[in-house]
């Protein structure tokens, strides 16, 4: 965990050793770096404004990236502050003053998500069928199923929804999903992207409440 301030330090250290877990405490990005190549983690707790190195340029140079998620904890609660967060490497964003639970539950939803890992297959390599909950992804058949049930989906919904469902438990972006649906000649906005997910909502019914609406940010498929 790196955070600057003391008080709060303490508080998430305690709250996650209640949890059951080990914490290795840093008060700067510096010695979070330094730690982070004498050791194994599974999960990094950052907050943005750090001395020396802020959370951002931590985010730029930390080790293997892709293979621990990072929960960004920080009083910077601008939605273009978060849309930044999440888009420099942060899987997740929680703005202070935190509720603990919350704080809690995020952190487990995070471990989850990454001890699953259900967009790789057992070998490594992206999975090509993708489920959560009655939803069924096929992406070498281009196929979507409701329980069981073919469902059309447009490009668009479809590649939003498999890249959503390839990111279980982390926000994207409207920015991000405008880049995935983004093609030669087509001009996406994030209007564009919202009417994308409110159509693609409607064809998945009583499976819909898989994708959460982050507020000012964009969407995600929340953690089983």
């Amino acid at each position: 965990m790196i955070e600057d301030e003391t008080e709060i330090r303490e508080l998430i250290s305690l709250l996650l050793l209640r949890q059951g877990h080990r914490v290795q405490q840093c008060s700067t990005a510096v010695e979070g770096l330094e730690q982070m190549k004498k050791g194994h983690f599974d999960l990094v707790v950052l907050d943005w404004m750090l001395p020396q190195m802020n959370g951002l340029e931590f985010l730029r140079v930390m080790p293997n990236p892709s293979s621990i998620p990072v929960l960004m904890v920080t009083a910077k609660a601008e939605p273009k502050d978060i849309c930044e967060g999440l888009e420099a490497g942060a899987d997740d964003y929680l703005t202070k003053p935190f509720e603990p639970s919350v704080l809690t539950a995020r952190v487990r939803a995070l471990l989850r998500r990454s001890q699953r890992q259900p967009n790789e297959s057992s070998d490594g390599e992206p999975a090509e069928v993708l489920q959560i909950g009655g939803i069924t992804l096929n992406l070498a058949a281009y196929e979507v199923k409701i329980h069981g049930e073919p469902v059309h989906l447009t490009p668009s919904e479809f590649k939003i929804l498999s890249e959503m469902m390839g990111s279980t438990g982390r926000v994207l972006t409207r920015d991000h999903l405008i880049e995935v649906v983004q093609g030669e000649g087509i001009s996406v906005t994030g209007r564009t992207v919202d009417t994308h997910v409110f159509g693609l909502r409607k064809k998945l019914g009583s499976e819909a409440d898989w994708i959460e609406t982050i507020r000012g940010v964009g969407y995600r498929i929340r953690a089983e």
